[in-house]
């Protein structure tokens, strides 16, 4: 999906990443609390989010507050992914310079070793973020260009409120 943030100044940033989970608490994703993500969202903890499906000509649109997960859901899903991505999060100083490729790649192979046969413990500043949706909006595609969009508003008592939107 893509996830956009802003700096308390209003300074807008997107990028990709991957959703990891949708109840009624809201989406779900995990990054290094250090990225330019991280800190956007530690100024200003507010998101916008869109799932967009070409072949099925639809897309979602979420925008909402923005909470950390609790330890426990960060430490839980950092133990699901892949060894190399948890040695890579704790390699990877996310969105800073770096002088060459060989520095990350140093930096793995250090932490392969250092935690060789044991358990990669969540790095302090790694885990994960829920968007609680305050709009919700379905679009879906129509050849004529009459595209259907119904936007779901929460109201002050934590209801929706459900609108239809011209294309």
């Amino acid at each position: 999906m893509a996830l956009a943030t802003s700096t308390r100044a209003g300074e807008p940033s997107a990028r990709m990443v991957l959703l990891r989970g949708v109840d009624e608490r809201g989406f779900g994703f995990f990054t290094n609390y250090d990225s330019q993500k991280g800190g956007d969202l530690a100024q200003n903890p507010r998101a916008a989010l869109v799932i967009y499906w070409p072949k099925l000509g639809r897309q979602v649109r979420v925008t909402g507050a923005v909470v950390k997960q609790s330890l426990e859901e960060s430490t839980a899903y950092f133990h699901n992914r892949p060894l190399a991505s948890q040695l890579s999060a704790w390699a990877s100083p996310q969105s800073q310079a770096i002088p060459n490729r060989t520095v990350l790649e140093d930096s793995v192979a250090a932490l392969s070793k250092r935690f060789e046969g044991g358990v990669v413990p969540l790095p302090q500043n790694w885990g994960g973020y829920r968007v609680i949706p305050k709009s919700i909006e379905f679009w879906q595609h129509r050849e004529n260009r009459l595209h259907d969009r119904i936007r779901f508003d929460r109201d002050a008592k934590g209801g929706w409120r459900v609108v239809r939107l011209a294309p």
